[in-house]
């Protein structure tokens, strides 16, 4: 089916790119005054608008390509890299605005030691995107938390949990690469494995190349999993509603033949030494991506009082249904943000663009005596990469204080 394509805002957007090239070309001279440094920076621009331009054509028409991902790669790494360049090029033309004004409009000359600074900044980050997209994609890290309540059973103190999310396996290029994620989760040889929703970028059959991979896993609780919103198939054009229904159908199969119990608005009781904690999973529920989840019937014929985990796909339904659920829910996985596959966490600092959409992206949360865990994703769509937010493993020791 043919999409229509509004022209004005990709020629609103093309205009503001060519100027914000021709503004950083202004900074790159100053380094560069040779006569064919524009001829070539032109060059590369163009062939870059082309290349976009072209894609989105093709898109009208057909479902994201080889080349469609190339264009958009390169679009992103070229952009991204450009807008740090141009911000310390702002920080410099500021200053000498700033000192225009108490000199009678005379503008001192352009800082080389910013614009060194600016081009460094550029190339750092272009060559961390490039690293990003064919090693950083695969860099699975373990992550591990120890959580401690007073309300623990007993026989649950040091229990383990293996938590992955965001599989997207419609964006795996590397079996051998996954595999060896694979092989990181059973090494930790955790009590209970989970999944946290997306196993698909929109298709069941996505999956089907890696069942022999992710059928690996295994738990002596059993392997648990939920859908995500990517899982409903609900971003790409289907024929009619039965087929769109028969890949839900075909995928929650294929949940069973990776081993995995697939919770839909449901619970099971774990037991250990004659007590027991509840796990709990529901449909996707998240602000903006579909409200379909029903916490209610999934915690259904629970007691207040009993240990619950949680897996819930989107963390805005923590923040607006279960935080201060009347029914104590002491611990919920989820996924969903993937830390936007793009950050920085060191030194202390954790940023991510996604923060400006989530009040807590990635990692634990604490609030009134109930905790969340953001897993950064296992997987990765959209940007094939990841640029300083790493695919996660989780591993949650459960102890009593």
């Amino acid at each position: 089916m043919k999409r229509r394509l509004s022209l004005v805002p990709v020629a609103i957007f093309t205009i503001f790119f060519l100027l914000l090239n021709a503004y950083a070309l202004g900074g790159l001279q100053v380094l560069a005054p040779q006569t064919y440094v524009p001829v070539i920076f032109w060059s590369v621009v163009a062939l870059i608008v082309v290349l976009m331009i072209t894609a989105v054509i093709r898109l009208q028409s057909r479902e994201p390509d080889k080349f469609f991902m190339l264009a958009v790669h390169a679009f992103i790494m070229f952009f991204a890299s450009e807008l740090l360049f141009v911000a310390v090029l702002l920080i410099n033309d500021s200053y000498r605005l700033i000192a225009a004004v108490f000199h009678h409009f005379i503008f001192p000359p352009r800082s080389i030691i910013a614009i060194e600074i600016g081009l460094a900044l550029f190339l750092f980050l272009f060559f961390a995107f490039l690293y990003g997209m064919l090693w950083g994609k695969y860099a699975y890290r373990v992550i591990k938390h120890t959580l401690y309540f007073d309300d623990l059973p007993k026989a649950f103190d040091g229990f383990t949990i293996t938590q992955i999310s965001d599989v997207h396996a419609g964006s795996f290029t590397n079996p051998n690469e996954v595999q060896k994620g694979i092989d990181l989760i059973n090494k930790q040889h955790s009590d209970l494995f989970v999944f946290t929703g997306d196993l698909v970028n929109n298709k069941a059959e996505e999956i089907k190349p890696y069942i022999g991979h992710f059928s690996q896993i295994k738990a002596k609780y059993g392997q648990f999993s939920i859908l995500g919103n990517h899982d409903y198939g609900d971003y790409v054009k289907w024929e009619n509603d039965l087929i769109k229904r028969g890949n839900l159908q075909q995928l929650k199969k294929y949940h069973q033949e990776l081993g995995f119990r697939l919770l839909l608005d449901e619970h099971i009781e774990l037991e250990k030494d004659g007590e027991k904690i509840i796990l709990a999973g529901i449909e996707n529920w998240g602000l903006g991506f579909g409200e379909r989840g029903d916490l209610q019937k999934a915690l259904q014929n629970t007691t207040i009082e009993e240990f619950k985990v949680l897996l819930s796909h989107d963390p805005s339904h923590w923040e607006a249904q279960v935080k201060n659920n009347p029914s104590k829910i002491h611990l919920t996985l989820s996924g969903h943000t993937h830390g936007m596959q793009f950050g920085i966490e060191l030194f202390g600092i954790k940023w991510s663009p996604v923060s400006l959409r989530y009040k807590h992206w990635a990692g634990i949360k604490e609030e009134n005596g109930r905790v969340l865990n953001v897993n950064r994703g296992f997987g990765f769509i959209g940007f094939s990469g990841r640029v300083g937010i790493w695919p996660e493993i989780t591993v949650i020791e459960l102890k009593r204080k």
